[in-house]
């Protein structure tokens, strides 16, 4: 989820809420190839209101607990930072009660924009309704706002979940008995799903034995016991399937303990530094994740609202591609966090996706 997805049980993403995945707008951007950066200018003056940093943007997130969070985080208020932006930032933390109750008082404190990050839809659109009627721009990320009014902001999570299987798919020569992992409800993780559903069918010789996960504020312990349960039940796995970089770390975990290395293989989804720790230790099971850079989604979740801040236009549907990451090309670059990832896989910057003419 990373994704950038995703995250909590009674009621969370993270990554990866909902089906944001099903709107589709001839609006639509994809990003383009990164731009060299070092010799952009600015096209037009700061906007006043910029210039004065009296813009306030309301960053009302689901979770904030995980490295995929708060390396999103991070990214956001560099960016808002880099604008001379005020990001009001407020957490649900895990509670989804709670995350519609920061959105209304986002509203209530008249934000000039607000960004949703991660959600259920049934909480999140009565707020977000209320704010569109208001006038007060809205971006969502991984979760469907019920309107188009706002702006939506998601990974490619059917690629994301396309690239790791590609290479679960080359591993096994194509026959394989999967544990797979996945919760239902959030956007990211549904939409790998659909992945998931139709790679089956097109290769019968991968099976799923065994389903796992669990979202919450501690998905990778509670996914590393469901993962041991399973490999212990179903002792010819040879793959496991987890598309969240909390699963996949779970599963690592589990195949670890069992001492299974050298039988299964891990493919999951979403990259921070504490994973790249992870893909890249001695005899780690896990072998390619797909993923964007969080750092990067939140700069581009502040660039589109602010956009929108200014009157400009912004395309209804913002997406961001995924890079296919290996375990492989992480040790052969001797890449250890994830700031050095984009010298290696530039195509994870994207400053093409709402770019900000003044900035």
């Amino acid at each position: 989820m990373r994704t950038t997805l995703v995250a909590v049980a009674a009621g969370l993403l993270s990554v990866t809420a909902l089906s944001a995945c099903s709107q589709k707008s001839p609006g639509t951007q994809s990003a383009a190839a990164p731009t060299d950066t070092s010799t952009h200018r600015p096209t037009e003056q700061v906007p006043e209101k910029f210039a004065k940093g009296g813009v306030h943007i309301a960053l009302v997130r689901q979770l904030s607990s995980g490295d995929y969070f708060e390396q999103w985080l991070a990214g956001a208020q560099a960016e808002a930072k880099a604008l001379n932006v005020t990001l009001d930032v407020s957490s649900g933390d895990d509670n989804n009660d709670k995350q519609a109750l920061n959105l209304q008082q986002a509203v209530g404190n008249k934000a000039d924009a607000i960004i949703v990050d991660h959600g259920f839809a049934q909480t999140i659109q009565p707020a977000i309704k209320k704010a569109v009627d208001a006038n007060i721009p809205v971006v969502a990320f991984d979760v469907d706002p019920g309107t188009p009014q706002a702006v939506t902001l998601d990974q490619d999570d059917h690629q994301i979940a396309s690239q790791a299987l590609s290479v679960l798919k080359q591993d096994t020569g194509g026959k394989a008995k999967v544990v797979y992992a996945y919760v239902a409800g959030f956007a990211p993780l549904d939409r790998r799903n659909e992945t998931w559903t139709q790679f089956k069918k097109d290769n019968p010789g991968i099976a799923q034995v065994a389903k796992i996960g669990v979202v919450n504020s501690s998905t990778a312990s509670a996914v590393a016991d469901q993962a041991k349960a399973a490999l212990q039940a179903h002792p010819d796995v040879t793959a496991i399937f987890a598309p969240y970089d909390e699963f996949a770390k779970g599963a690592t975990l589990a195949v670890n303990e069992l001492g299974l290395q050298n039988k299964v293989k891990v493919y999951g989804a979403d990259v921070s530094t504490a994973d790249i720790g992870v893909l890249t230790a001695a005899k780690s099971p896990w072998t390619a994740t797909s993923a964007t850079d969080p750092a990067n989604v939140g700069r581009v979740a502040v660039r589109a609202a602010a956009l929108r801040v200014a009157g400009r236009q912004v395309a209804t549907a913002l997406k961001v591609p995924p890079t296919l990451i290996t375990q492989q090309a992480l040790r052969d670059h001797g890449i250890t966090n994830v700031q050095q990832l984009a010298g290696a896989f530039p195509a994870l910057e994207t400053p093409d996706v709402a770019p900000v003419p003044w900035k």
